[in-house]
C-alpha cells in the first residue's frame, strides 16, 4: 500500500458522512482568504492557521441557457474539503450534500460525471445551512486552495443568491493549485485536469474523480508537494468581490511582475481614462517607465502597451477589462519585465492590428458605397 493510499484511508475516518454512495476505501504571504470574523491581514492571537483545500460540484439548468436563472447559472450540489495545518499535514475533512432548490432536475452533463442520484440529493442540507456549516468548519484563519479559479467564484455567486455574501469577505487571496502545478512542473501557467496532474505525479487513484471530497483530497496531495516559499510568492486573487473605492484598490508585487486591481467604473471608456489605470511605473525602483508603445486595444476586453525604465529595461503592460454582475467594469493590470525581442513583437502586433482595422474600415466603406 502506497503512502497516498494509507493517507487516503486515514482521511476517510475524518469525514462525517454516512451516505452509501461514498467509496468504501475511500511579499504575498501576509494575505489569505478571510472569513467574515477575521481582521484583514491579521491573525488572531492563539488562532491556528489552516489551509482549506476545497472542491465543489454543481448543476446547471437542464432546459438550456435561455431558461436558466441569470443570478445562479450554476447551483452547488456538493462541498468537499480537506483541512491541513501549517506543516501541510491533513488534520480533518468535510463533506456535505446540498438539496437543490433552483434546478431540481439534473443536467445531462451533470448526470454523466457526478455519481449522485435524486434520493441522495433529497436528503441533502439546504445551501444556507450547508455553507454556514462549511465556513464554521474552516475557522477564522483559513487560506483557501482550489484547483483552478471557478470554485471560489461559484461559491460566492451562490452565497450572493441567498444574500449570504457577507459571510465571506472579498477580494479573496488564495492558492490556485492548478496554476502552481503548471508553474512548478511545466514552467508556465497551464490548465491541466486534476487527473492529469495526479498521473503526472505518479500518485495512486483511490476514489473516483468528480466527487467533491475525493477531488479535494487529490488537490491536497499535489499541494503538499509544492515548495512552500514558491507557493507563498505566487498567491492568486479572486475578484468576484472587487474593490469598490480607490482606497480598496489592490497593488501587488510578485516575482517578475506587478498586479493592480482597480475600483469599479460605469463604462470601459471611463476605466481607460483613469490615470491610475493607464500609469506605468517600474515596480522595482518606483520610477516612471515611459511608454514606448501607448495602450492599444487587442480586443474589446484587453489592451497592451510597452514601457521602458532607464534602469530596469522594458516592461510589457496588459489590461483586462472585467464586467461585474451589475454591468459595471473594473481593471486588472499587469506589468511584467520583458526583453528587446518581445518589445519588437509588441510593436509589430500594434502595427498589424492597425493595418487590419484600416482594411476593415475600407471594406465597410466600399460595401456601403455599393448599396447606393
Amino acid at each position: 500500500m502506497t503512502k497516498m493510499q494509507r493517507d487516503y484511508r486515514k482521511l476517510v475516518r475524518f469525514a462525517a458522512v454516512s451516505f452509501d454512495f461514498l467509496p468504501c476505501a475511500l511579499t504575498c504571504k501576509t494575505y489569505f482568504a478571510r472569513i467574515v470574523k477575521s481582521k484583514k491581514g491579521l491573525r488572531k492571537k492563539g488562532a491556528d492557521m489552516n489551509y482549506i483545500v476545497f472542491d465543489l460540484e454543481w448543476n446547471q439548468c437542464p432546459y438550456g441557457k435561455e431558461r436558466e436563472n441569470r443570478r445562479l447559472p450554476f447551483e452547488i450540489l456538493e462541498i468537499g474539503a480537506v483541512k491541513l495545518d501549517e506543516n501541510k499535514t491533513i488534520v480533518d475533512s468535510f463533506q456535505e450534500i446540498i438539496k437543490p432548490a433552483v434546478y431540481k432536475r439534473l443536467h445531462f452533463r451533470t448526470r454523466e460525471i457526478l455519481d449522485l442520484d435524486g434520493a441522495a440529493l433529497n436528503h441533502g442540507l439546504p445551501f444556507p445551512k450547508a455553507v454556514k456549516k462549511f465556513l464554521d468548519w474552516c475557522g477564522e484563519d483559513a487560506k483557501f486552495c482550489t484547483w483552478g479559479t471557478a470554485d471560489l467564484v461559484e461559491l460566492q455567486r451562490n452565497l450572493k443568491y441567498y444574500k449570504l455574501l457577507y459571510l465571506l469577505k472579498g477580494p479573496i487571496f488564495f492558492y490556485d493549485i492548478q496554476k502552481l502545478f503548471g508553474l512548478v512542473y511545466e514552467g508556465e501557467k497551464t490548465a491541466r485536469s486534476l487527473e492529469y496532474a495526479i498521473d503526472f505525479m505518479e500518485e495512486g487513484k483511490e476514489g473516483q474523480f468528480h466527487r467533491a471530497l475525493n477531488d479535494a483530497y487529490y488537490t491536497a496531495e499535489i499541494f503538499r508537494k509544492l515548495p512552500k516559499t514558491f507557493v507563498e510568492e505566487h498567491s492568486s486573487i479572486d475578484c468576484y468581490q472587487n474593490p469598490k473605492s480607490r482606497s480598496e484598490e489592490i497593488h501587488m508585487v510578485y516575482p517578475g511582475y506587478y498586479k493592480y486591481i482597480s475600483r469599479e467604473f460605469p463604462t470601459k471608456e471611463e476605466a481607460m481614462k483613469d490615470r491610475e489605470v493607464t500609469k506605468t511605473k517600474c515596480f522595482l525602483c518606483g520610477e516612471t517607465a515611459r511608454k514606448k508603445v501607448r495602450w492599444f486595444s487587442v480586443n474589446p476586453k484587453s489592451h497592451m502597451c510597452l514601457a521602458l525604465c532607464p534602469k530596469h529595461g522594458y516592461f510589457k503592460g496588459k489590461i483586462r477589462l472585467k464586467k461585474t454582475d451589475e454591468g459595471r467594469y473594473y481593471v486588472i493590470k499587469t506589468l511584467k519585465q520583458t526583453d528587446e525581442q518581445e518589445a519588437a513583437l509588441i510593436r509589430e502586433k500594434k502595427e498589424q492590428l492597425r493595418k487590419k482595422r484600416r482594411m476593415k474600415r475600407h471594406q465597410e466603406k466600399q460595401e456601403k458605397n455599393c448599396t447606393f
